[in-house]
């Protein structure tokens, strides 16, 4: 790697620490510029401001998700609803690792940045697309009802259990609010998998109903004449 690429990519290295450690606000740019090993001079030359290198930590997120988190998960987990719960434990052991202080850096980002800041927002919407995109696909082929909906319920409640453990320094709340959305998940299967079972067979009785109106019609009855 050349050495002016190293440079920038230890730029992006060390904001994207510090942005999800203490969030963008506090983390300065002094702080890293220190963290990167980088003068001022390097990092104006990559970046236009401390904002222009947000933006990109932000689409370094959505690049990376396919590669470094949905690829392994899809690889070492055969079952598709076993694959969210992979995924969603990974929030969990990020949690653990920091004595629940530290979560879903996107998630910190979205409720920090100014909501006039639209560039920043925009990719960070496009970011959790990306994600709700992995786990639809996952829920679609377990068949979940209404995978595009469950997927959005799936984040909702990540972002909302990440937060809880964060509020109390406690794993439980993240686990319980886990806990329950498997539950819900799995019924949906089986509210699914009856619904279906139940389609197909109105549509076998219409199918005989049909087929016997049609041989009516075909051969009718025929009428015994009066003596």
């Amino acid at each position: 790697m050349p050495r002016h690429t190293e440079t920038r990519q230890r730029l992006v290295e060390a904001a994207r620490h510090l942005f999800w450690q203490h969030g963008y606000g506090a983390a300065g740019l002094t702080e890293i510029l220190a963290r990167a090993g980088a003068n001022s001079g390097s990092f104006y030359h990559f970046f236009e401001s401390k904002d222009d290198l947000l933006r990109t930590v932000l689409s370094g997120y959505q690049e990376l998700l396919e590669p470094q988190v949905v690829s392994p998960i899809r690889g070492a987990v055969r079952e598709p609803l076993a694959r969210v719960f992979a995924l969603l434990d990974g929030y969990r052991q990020r949690l653990l690792a920091t004595d629940c202080r530290y979560g879903c850096p996107i998630g910190r980002l979205a409720l920090e940045i100014d909501p006039e800041n639209e560039p920043a927002h925009a990719l960070i919407a496009a970011n959790f697309t990306a994600w709700k995109r992995a786990v639809e696909e996952w829920l679609r082929e377990a068949r979940v009802a209404h995978p595009a909906a469950a997927a959005d319920l799936v984040l909702a409640v990540m972002e909302g259990a990440v937060m809880q453990a964060r509020a109390y320094r406690r794993i439980e709340p993240f686990d319980a609010a886990i806990a329950q959305l498997r539950r819900h998940l799995v019924a949906t299967i089986d509210a699914s998998a009856s619904a279906t079972s139940n389609e197909k067979k109105k549509t076998a009785k219409s199918t005989r109903a049909g087929a016997s109106k049609r041989a009516a019609t075909r051969h009718p009855p025929t009428k015994r004449r009066a003596r």
